[in-house]
């Protein structure tokens, strides 16, 4: 994907040691929650490092780590007249001799999240975390946008609770065994994706439009839905 703002670009070194704690239940990988005080990546073995923070729990290739080939399913991106490569959760740039491991810039969009990474809620808005980047769901991209790290990420809260007057009444099924953190999540970004496609908001008295297009608005509003869960790997009855 091209993008189309500038960026300043820096090399960046790896993080601070993390430490280990318990960790509540709504910040999940696949069940795993986040640690407080674990501020991200330690070192390891052959210039890999673990990325500890919400209990990510994956190892990664230290920023600033150069390839001579790309790994085999790499996405090219470009941003700001400048050449990205994303794999794995992974991003690389042309290097002296081959590719280097950096930081993405703020603002590229992606259009799969990388195959392992963490739900984390913060102010109410669900970020997707994995290689200390974080992304969120843009419905006018049609993708997740890397983003600065949230002010208050050291500080998650549960997902919010679902509304008195659900945003659909349809049902859906996780057939990818997605969490009940990540459930919430789509529900969340569905729901806005769809009231942007419709202007139909089922969390307001009549859906905040005229009465005389509320019912063909609602239609639109629960086939924008079942579309948006579809396309995320839920069945939608």
């Amino acid at each position: 994907m091209i993008g189309t703002r500038r960026f300043g670009f820096a090399a960046i070194t790896t993080a601070m040691l993390a430490g280990f704690a318990s960790a509540p239940a709504w910040t999940q990988e696949h069940g795993h929650g986040f640690r407080p005080g674990d501020h991200g990546v330690r070192p390891g073995e052959h210039g890999m490092v673990l990325d500890g923070r919400y209990n990510h729990g994956r190892y990664y290739p230290a920023i600033g780590a150069s390839v001579r080939v790309l790994p085999e399913g790499y996405r090219p991106y470009f941003w700001g007249g400048h050449p990205f490569y994303f794999v794995g959760g992974v991003w690389y740039a042309p290097g002296p001799v081959g590719f280097v491991v950096v930081r993405p810039p703020v603002g590229v969009t992606i259009s799969v999240l990388p195959p392992y990474y963490s739900t984390v809620w913060i102010g109410g808005i669900p970020y997707y975390y994995a290689d200390d980047v974080y992304y969120t769901w843009d419905s006018t991209q049609n993708g997740y946008v890397v983003v600065s790290p949230p002010a208050n990420a050291d500080q998650p809260s549960p997902p919010p609770p679902p509304p008195e007057t659900s945003p659909t009444d349809i049902i859906i099924y996780p057939k990818n065994g997605q969490s009940a953190s990540q459930q919430a999540a789509d529900r969340y970004e569905c729901h806005r994706w769809a009231k942007s496609q419709t202007g139909f908001d089922p969390t307001e008295a009549g859906g905040g439009v005229s009465p005389g297009g509320n019912q063909q608005q609602r239609s639109a509003y629960d086939r924008a839905m079942a579309a948006c869960l579809t396309g995320r790997g839920y069945e939608v009855k």
